[in-house]
């Protein structure tokens, strides 16, 4: 049985946590100065992968 192999992309945007995997937020890296503080503050929480998402992660995060 060959060793199963981690995707090196979705290791790179996607972390594990106690309650399933974490991912980043997007507009959040340029032209901030445009948008509100509100909308920036809520951007800065991080975002949990949504449940329908769960079993193709797993398959791509075997190790994780």
């Amino acid at each position: 049985m060959p060793k199963l192999k981690t995707n090196r992309a979705a290791a790179k945007r996607f972390r594990k946590t106690a309650n399933g995997f974490k991912r980043g937020q997007s507009h959040r890296r340029h032209i901030l100065t445009k948008k509100s503080s509100k909308r920036k503050r809520q951007l800065r929480t991080g975002m949990m992968v949504s449940e329908s998402d769960l079993g193709r992660l797993t398959q791509l995060l075997p190790n994780a």
